[in-house]
């Protein structure tokens, strides 16, 4: 196995070369055409069998190996996000308001890198390897549920996946078994009252003041209606009213998100949710319109793939830099792999305090610390050699 690792790092900085051209060219969810071709033609070059348009704009690119053995799946999104890109870097986003603000160009890259070792070694393989680039991760209904309808995940046997993530420091690896990852839900809350004259507040139904009694009623439900042990988080992320400040507004729109584990959990926050809505909106005789998307399930890992990951890291990075991960609040459609086959995924730190790689994901200052995408590939390859031993 040791050959493969050499051969990873023989090629990191064309990895990183890839990861910066992604950068600068960057497309939104459900328009990743480019990047699309970009993998393509590269797993083509190296005799990788491939599909494209999968699920949408996703690419499944095939390697078989030496005889017979298990199939198993490798993952990288390849969306990214609507936001302006801030750093100022020799790889900058050429694209306005639109930037790689997750990682994802590296995730691509890293899984383009996995791709050229590997068929550098097909006849050492024991089995076969499935390198899916999906699309529209960062869009509910996302690109993976797509991509497993149009036979992605057909003939795999395991499926395994990388984060790289900037809250941990690079050269440490986490992961944790069942539970990892919450269930992201979205809701819009349309607040209709009755518009005025700011100075005649008793002739009007304000929309504002009704709405802003929601942002605190909701809190209630965290705070005093789930059990403290539940992890739960609701929030209103956006707050839309009014257009000027002598004018009561008629209407006004929260934006936000309800994050869970618990399935049971996840649909009683929903009914309550409801019922302080309607009980707030009627205290002033104002009504609503309440839109609840459900969103990606919880990522859950298979024990048995966890285990090996605890192993694998181990071997790889010594025993102090593999982490049981704490729980993540943020959400993954790679659960949806994961309701299918066994499989577990995997957090890769890719931040440097040292080096100023500190801005959180989704932020206009994102970065990376780029030898993190070296231990990806190495991780995520080796749990499939591990797989097929």
């Amino acid at each position: 196995m040791n050959h493969f690792h050499e051969d990873l790092q023989a090629i990191y900085e064309e990895m990183v070369g890839w990861r910066r051209y992604l950068h600068q060219h960057p497309e939104l969810s459900y328009h990743e055409y480019q990047t699309a071709e970009f993998v393509a033609k590269h797993l083509l070059s190296w005799d990788i069998e491939v599909r494209t348009g999968v699920g949408g704009n996703g690419v499944v690119g095939l390697l078989r190996g030496n005889g017979e053995g298990p199939t198993v799946a490798l993952r990288a999104d390849m969306d990214a996000l609507p936001i302006q890109d801030e750093k100022n870097c020799d790889y900058t986003s050429t694209k306005n308001g639109i930037m790689h603000a997750c990682g994802h160009d590296a995730h691509t890259s890293t899984l383009l890198g996995i791709a050229k070792v590997a068929s550098m070694h097909r006849t050492e393989l024991k089995g076969n390897l499935v390198f899916l680039f999906q699309h529209a991760e960062e869009i509910s209904p996302g690109g993976a549920d797509s991509m497993i309808k149009d036979g992605a995940l057909d003939g795999v046997d395991a499926v395994f996946g990388v984060h790289l993530w900037t809250p941990f420091p690079v050269g440490h690896v986490y992961t944790r078994s069942g539970a990892f990852m919450a269930a992201p839900d979205e809701f819009t809350i349309r607040v209709q009252g009755k518009g005025g004259h700011g100075g005649l507040p008793h002739q009007t139904i304000d929309s504002v003041y009704v709405a802003s009694q929601l942002v605190v009623n909701l809190q209630a439900i965290v705070s005093r209606q789930v059990d403290p042990v539940e992890p739960c988080v609701v929030s209103v992320g956006s707050f839309h009213g009014g257009t000027s400040f002598n004018v009561i507004a008629e209407t006004s729109v929260l934006n936000g998100t309800v994050r869970t584990f618990n399935p049971e959990l996840r649909q009683e926050v929903r009914t309550r949710m409801e019922r302080i809505v309607q009980a707030t909106c009627d205290m002033s005789q104002a009504t609503y319109e309440l839109e609840y998307k459900l969103g990606y399930p919880t990522v859950i890992n298979d024990v048995n793939e966890a285990a090996r990951f605890f192993q694998v890291g181990s071997a790889l990075f010594g025993e102090e830099a593999v982490h049981e991960s704490p729980l993540i609040m943020a959400g993954e459609d790679f659960s949806y792999y994961l309701q299918e086959k066994p499989g577990c995924f995997m957090f890769v730190g890719a931040g440097n305090v040292d080096a100023g790689i500190v801005y959180p994901h989704h932020h206009p200052k994102f970065d990376i610390d780029e030898r993190s995408m070296l231990n990806a590939a190495n991780l995520l390859l080796s749990m499939a050699l591990d797989y097929m031993a």
